[in-house]
């Protein structure tokens, strides 16, 4: 009798954990038909992963899931995929980029990451963030920080940082023997030093002082595995929750640490009258109203990879620009050097190192503008004008774009017109862009595997096929600070070619592999090279 009794009552609580996993199996995929019925084609979902299953589970590479996604259904220019349970458009086709990021702009005008200010109220003001009227008044405010007269202006800070680096290199070398090094460590701590002195008007040198609290402030920031992968995850997937749990991806303490040092070197310099060509001079120009674009004659000659800006809004009104709005710009300047930019430098220093007859043509370069300058400090014209390195940068980000994919979230309802069919689109519901399938696409460019500056040369750059090549993103809402970053990439290159040259090591990776954990793009084994003392340069 107890047993019939242990048995009934075991019955009826598996009969309500089955019950459950049933609900739980039908909320995760009730979203699944939306495609279906609309008539698009999709790739099938997992349970409650959607097509990200192993995104999720750090069992492949991003990359490596987008290219899989790209190649599903190959003569189509749009397909379904699930983030999850979120229905997304994988756009396939140039022109169809061109009219949904461009042309029809305020229909997908922001990201679809939500970040609740409450939760993040440093991080929630980015540009990357901010969504509506807020980001374009935001954006015509910042915009002009980032022409390329001002550039020019905060080129010979970025000029001395390259000189330190390559001072501490020479110091490195013994009996004129290449040595190895770890090139994420060393354009790190650069550009670490470049954001520095370039947005906070410091100097730290972090080759010298490793464990200066600037680096341990970023290196902590831009760590994303474990628990902080899974806070980034609940954050951007899972909004509500994190809200109510007060999950947020960022420490106070960091947020702190930058408020206080935006601010307190704001007030400084307001009380001492003191102007110094960098970035918190510019914002403190932003927030008196006082910051104006002028006409840039010579945009074009910052490099071909430089995306052009557009106007999208009203410059905020001084009174307006709390502290938090001009933190969070400088803290965000900091963060995309801090990882985006060291790592495009890592990128192209390997590929010089696995392309010897690049790296060859390159340093012709680096010799010749190095004898026109007659001992003179490289000049930001002189930079410009060297097309070669141009070509290198270019082609480096065309093989390992920094953004692997581009995201838009739709915010008007839109008929998505493809080949005489249309497709509705509901508010909430974003579209991917395979940035790195779109480069690898042997249609767009032939050989694609191989490592060639001479796709962007004079004659064969013109003959890119519009919106196939994305390393800052497009449309109004692409990368704010391209120019910068090429600057203060081909600088840096510059300063260590002309007395190195980068060299396989027995620890480089030959192909290089991207590592399956972890939400940045990096490579399973490391940048690892040999620095080579040029011939006839003596330390």
């Amino acid at each position: 009798m107890i047993g019939f009794l242990v048995g009934l009552i075991f019955s009826k609580w598996a009969l309500l954990v089955y019950f459950l996993i049933y609900l739980a199996f039908k909320w995760s995929t009730a979203t699944y038909s939306s495609f279906q019925s609309r008539g698009l084609k999709f790739i099938p979902p997992f349970p409650l992963f959607g097509n990200f299953k192993n995104v999720i589970l750090q069992t492949n590479s991003f990359k490596n899931v987008v290219q899989g996604f790209y190649d599903y259904f190959p003569k189509e220019k749009v397909i379904g995929i699930f983030e999850m349970r979120k229905p997304m458009f994988l756009i396939r086709d140039p022109e169809l980029i061109k009219q949904l990021t461009v042309k029809d702009f305020d229909h997908f005008q922001d990201h679809r990451a939500n970040l609740d200010e409450d939760i993040e109220p440093i991080f929630g003001r980015s540009l990357a963030i901010l969504k509506g009227q807020r980001w374009r008044d935001m954006r015509s405010t910042l915009s002009p920080a980032f022409t390329g007269s001002k550039m020019r202006t905060m080129f010979h800070l970025v000029s001395d940082c390259c000189t330190d680096t390559v001072s501490y290199l020479q110091n490195q070398v013994q009996d004129n023997e290449p040595f190895l090094i770890d090139l994420k460590d060393l354009f790190t701590r650069l550009t670490n030093d470049v954001i520095a002195t370039c947005a906070f008007g410091l100097k730290v040198d972090s080759l010298t002082n490793q464990n200066n609290e600037f680096y341990l402030a970023g290196k902590q920031a831009t760590n994303f595995k474990g628990i902080r992968s899974l806070k980034f995850f609940i954050v951007t997937q899972f909004p509500k929750l994190a809200k109510i749990l007060k999950v947020s991806i960022f420490e106070r303490k960091f947020c702190t640490f930058f408020r206080d040092l935006v601010w307190n070197t704001i007030r400084h310099r307001e009380q001492e009258s003191i102007v110094r060509p960098d970035m918190i001079n510019l914002l403190i120009q932003a927030r008196r109203g006082k910051l104006e674009e002028r006409d840039d004659q010579e945009s074009h000659k910052a490099g071909f990879s430089v995306v052009e800006e557009s106007t999208v809004g009203e410059a905020i009104h001084h009174n307006k620009l709390q502290e938090d709005d001009l933190t969070v710009q400088c803290m965000i300047f900091f963060l995309a050097g801090f990882e985006t930019v060291s790592t495009c430098m890592s990128f192209t220093a390997h590929e010089l190192a696995t392309n010897p007859d690049v790296q060859k043509a390159l340093l012709t370069e680096v010799d010749a503008t190095e004898q026109k300058l007659n001992g003179r400090p490289l000049t930001y014209e002189a930079l410009h004008n060297m097309l070669y390195l141009d070509m290198v940068i270019s082609e480096s980000l065309r093989y390992w774009p920094p953004g692997i994919a581009l995201d838009r979230l739709c915010v008007e309802p839109y008929i998505m017109k493809v080949d005489g069919k249309s497709y509705e689109m509901k508010v909430g519901e974003s579209i991917l862009i395979p940035v790195v399938s779109l480069h690898h696409d042997p249609k767009y460019f032939p050989n694609p595997s191989k490592f060639d500056p001479e796709r962007f040369n004079e004659e064969n750059k013109y003959k890119i096929t519009p919106f196939t090549y994305l390393p800052f993103g497009v449309g109004p809402r692409n990368c704010i600070g391209s120019r910068f970053a090429l600057m203060e990439t081909k600088a840096i290159l510059y300063h260590i070619l002309t007395k190195f040259t980068f060299e396989v090591s027995e620890k480089t990776q030959v192909p290089l592999k991207l590592a399956k954990a972890g939400l940045q793009v990096q490579p399973e084994r490391g940048f690892w090279v040999n620095l080579k003392p040029r011939r006839g340069v003596h330390f």
